[in-house]
């Protein structure tokens, strides 16, 4: 005879187990965003190599972006390019390194998404070539938040000599205490606030320790980091003499002109009492 239930056991309401809340509904900090790269590729006759370079860049992981600034190739750079897979803006007339690298990343700006971070910007030659994937130690170090700007050691990471790069460490020495091995390297990957710290870019020899020192300036971080590009990547490489000579004037005028405007904001935090000069009092 089976057993009857007993008003207690029927009419007692049951208790549930309490249900869970989402992580989200219990104030759990969400993941933050990845940061994506976009490879700057800055190329003037470069047909023979652009296509090999733009594909390099492209299987470098974290790169979503490809984008060449043809400076003017009077060859067929940019339709090579543009075959390979990049996106490919184009200067009717050669304007520079500086002009087109500030023409990309202000094309890569128009393509982030508003609403994850910027892209951070990897700066390639056109005559990388397949040795471009040499570069990929860089991307990590500054979508990863190691540092702000990395710069690419080639050449198995040996320390650069000439005048104009024993110029350019002094003056790096001088605004950090760092002592660079590498100073004129074009190789490099920064994120967008660092880029912008730079503007507008020193011009020619002088770019890459202007962007350096004013780098530092901002008070953001810099270092290098060895990558496997078996070549040098000074900028503007120069063999022969009057070459050698205009890379120093380049090189001496920018870290001159980075002193003075340096010495015209410490003047101006003086003045002002720490406030911008065109803070006006509340009161």
């Amino acid at each position: 005879m089976a057993a009857t239930p007993s008003p207690k056991d029927s009419d007692a309401p049951r208790k549930r187990a309490p249900r869970r809340r989402p992580a989200a509904s219990r104030g759990a900090v969400p993941e933050p965003e990845s940061q994506n790269c976009a490879a700057l590729v800055v190329a003037h006759n470069q047909a023979r190599r652009i296509a090999a370079t733009v594909r390099a860049a492209a299987a470098i992981p974290g790169v979503d972006l490809v984008l060449v600034v043809d400076d003017g190739s009077t060859d067929n750079t940019q339709d090579l390019a543009r075959k390979s897979g990049a996106v490919v803006v184009r200067h009717p007339h050669p304007r520079g390194r500086s002009a087109a690298t500030e023409t990309g990343a202000a094309v890569i700006a128009m393509r982030d998404d508003p609403s994850r971070p910027p892209r951070a910007l990897l700066l390639l030659d056109g005559r990388l070539g397949n040795q471009a994937i040499g570069a990929a130690p860089l991307v990590p170090a500054v979508t990863e938040k190691v540092c702000d700007l990395a710069i690419a050691l080639t050449a198995n990471g040996g320390r650069a000599v000439g005048l104009s790069t024993k110029a350019a460490r002094k003056a790096i020495k001088r605004a950090s205490n760092w002592e660079v091995k590498q100073p004129l390297s074009s190789i490099r990957c920064l994120t967008r606030e660092a880029f912008e710290a730079c503007l507008p870019l020193a011009r020619g020899a002088g770019l890459e320790p202007a962007m350096t020192i004013d780098v530092l300036h901002a008070g953001l971080t810099v270092t290098e980091v060895d990558c496997e590009i078996a070549g040098t990547s000074r900028s503007g490489v120069a063999r022969s003499a009057p070459g050698r000579a205009n890379q120093y004037r380049d090189v001496v005028m920018a870290i001159g002109s980075r002193r003075m405007r340096q010495g015209i904001d410490a003047t101006s935090r003086a003045v002002t009492g720490g406030r911008a000069p065109n803070d006006e009092e509340s009161e």
